[in-house]
């Protein structure tokens, strides 16, 4: 009888998302990108990564190999690699266990795996009423107060 087994535990149950759109390991993109319908990336992208006011149900994944420099914006966000920027998510904000963040974070629910790393702010939207402009501008003001 083992009382104590090596069991290992899956904090965030795996995602049904359906892709769409993909920007794969071996591209980089140079510019913002807009998303009508939701993506993966597991490439590169030096810009920010949004959808268009008033969409819904739109996610962006960041895989493990995946990396931004720039801000995400979208309804949900799953990050399992490196972003360096803010990131706006109205509904969902995931960071799975080798998720790196560089810059604050605003969520209305959050899940965070063991081994996720954020520099920065973490804060929760009052209500899902706000947009995303609200949460820019909040982070604004936090900015302008550190200096």
């Amino acid at each position: 009888m083992h009382i104590f087994k090596n069991r290992q535990k899956k904090f965030l149950s795996p995602s049904k998302e359906l892709f769409d759109s993909m920007i794969g390991e071996g591209m980089e993109i140079h510019g913002r990108v807009v998303v009508y319908k939701s993506i993966r990336i597991d490439g590169s992208v030096f810009g920010s990564v949004e959808i268009p006011d008033g969409k819904k149900n739109i996610t962006v994944a960041i895989g493990v190999r995946g990396k931004v420099f720039g801000d995400v914006k979208a309804y949900r966000v799953l990050i399992g690699g490196r972003v360096e920027g803010n990131v706006y998510a109205v509904e969902r904000v995931e960071l799975h266990t080798n998720a790196n963040v560089t810059g604050d974070i605003t969520y209305s629910d959050i899940g965070v795996e063991p081994g996720a790393e954020v520099v920065g702010l973490l804060m929760k939207r009052n209500g899902r009423k706000r947009e995303l402009a609200d949460a820019g501008k909040l982070i604004k003001k936090i900015q302008e107060a550190k200096n």
